[in-house]
């Protein structure tokens, strides 16, 4: 069970590597490389959930001594990436540059906070609620999304398609975990200090956790880069 964790991580970078190399263009192939490494700093808040959430035996029993681990650089590589990439990949949608006049635009006025939405209101709930960490971050997420949807109305077919598509990649893929190690969740979640619901075998907080992940992420480059998606 010592390297479960690693294994799971390396089978999404195994995923990650099978989406890259199909990419038909370097433009895509560099946003999704770019994104990956942003994302990996995510890894970097693992303290927040380890252990109120879950407690991962890890390389050199880090997880259990600092709460953080080289796993969690790994997996947030791996889904910042394939959130951000799969639409694009299955719709063979190109991005363009934003006009001036659509700078220009009133809803772009409130750019910035879209973009800080996220991280606000999850130290607001991680120091005013006694939500569990990661319920606080389910719903900074989703809020954030929404915050991107008003801002960048244009993004909202891609943040619902690919909010999906990630949901039923990221479901099949938290099977592989499943398959591999029978008891693994019940043994390092803790179901205690969430819901304790179990759909196959996944806890519904990753379920969330991936709607609201892929709802937000899908939208991060157009978003920061200004620009958008080719009808």
């Amino acid at each position: 069970m010592q390297y479960i964790w690693l294994i799971w991580s390396l089978i999404l970078i195994a995923i990650w590597f099978a989406v890259y190399i199909s990419l038909d263009s370097q433009e895509r192939k560099r946003e999704m490389f770019v994104v990956s490494l942003w994302t990996s700093l995510l890894g970097l808040t693992e303290p927040l959930f380890v252990p109120s959430y879950w407690l991962p035996p890890s390389l050199f029993n880090l997880a259990l001594r600092t709460g953080f681990d080289i796993e969690s650089l790994i997996f947030s590589f791996g889904i910042g990436g394939l959130a951000i990439i799969l639409y694009g990949r299955i719709f063979r949608s190109q991005h363009v540059s934003m006009s001036s006049v659509e700078h220009h635009s009133p809803r772009h006025k409130f750019h910035l906070l879209a973009l800080l939405a996220t991280p606000i209101i999850l130290v607001i709930l991680l120091l005013t609620t006694n939500l569990n960490p990661l319920h606080s971050a389910i719903i900074a997420m989703f809020v954030g999304g929404l915050a991107t949807w008003y801002c960048r109305p244009d993004l909202k077919k891609k943040m619902i398609v690919s909010a999906l598509i990630f949901f039923v990649l990221y479901f099949f893929y938290f099977l592989i975990l499943i398959f591999i190690s029978p008891g693994y969740v019940e043994r390092v979640w803790n179901l205690q200090a969430i819901s304790g619901i179990l759909i196959v075998g996944v806890p519904l907080e990753e379920l969330l956790f991936a709607l609201s992940f892929g709802f937000l992420w899908s939208s991060v480059y157009e978003h920061f880069t200004w620009k958008k998606l080719n009808k």
